[in-house]
């Protein structure tokens, strides 16, 4: 690719992890070599994208702790500014030296909003970042700052959704 662009995923909806992986699988299929960040998603955790991303030699690298949201407050705020800081530096330096094609930030919006990575951070990396580096960003409320870096931005918009009457979440649908 000659030039990268940046790809916003973000909204409501149903389908912004399931973009960002079918983008990376696009890519894979081409040769292009993907970075894959998942924050708030533990390693230990069953998922058929952590298997399936890795089957197909994308670089799959989990900031391994859950977001608050989902312990109800028993998690320790400490740890998770850790891991999701720590996992965020090493990925900006892993994409920055290692000949990437595609690096997604899965969920990155969810870290920003936290504050536990900072807006202008995030887009001061976009600026440096390789030119042929395509960046994919996924989450809800994605702020206004980063939608206008974008070159593409998708809202997800939830018509109806399963969850509202009750369904949980399904091995090999949700995750």
């Amino acid at each position: 690719m000659a030039k990268g662009l940046v790809h916003i995923y973000t909204g409501e909806g149903k389908g912004k992890t399931t973009a960002a992986i079918g983008l990376s699988v696009r890519a894979a299929g081409q040769g292009v070599k993907v970075l894959f960040i998942q924050f708030f998603k533990e390693e230990s955790v069953s998922s058929g994208e952590k298997e399936a991303l890795r089957k197909l030699g994308i670089d799959l690298v989990r900031s391994n702790v859950r977001h608050p949201i989902f312990t109800k407050g028993k998690t320790d705020l400490q740890a998770v500014l850790s891991s999701v800081v720590g996992t965020y530096e090493a990925a900006k330096e892993k994409a920055l030296e290692g000949g990437y094609g595609l690096l997604v930030f899965d969920e990155i919006m969810s870290a920003v909003n936290g504050g536990w990575i900072k807006a202008e951070d995030l887009i001061a990396f976009l600026d440096r970042r390789p030119p042929s580096l395509e960046v994919v960003l996924t989450g809800r409320n994605a702020p206004v700052e980063l939608q206008q870096c974008a070159d593409y931005v998708t809202e997800m918009l939830k018509i109806k959704h399963p969850f509202d009457t009750g369904v949980q979440a399904r091995k090999g649908i949700e995750f």
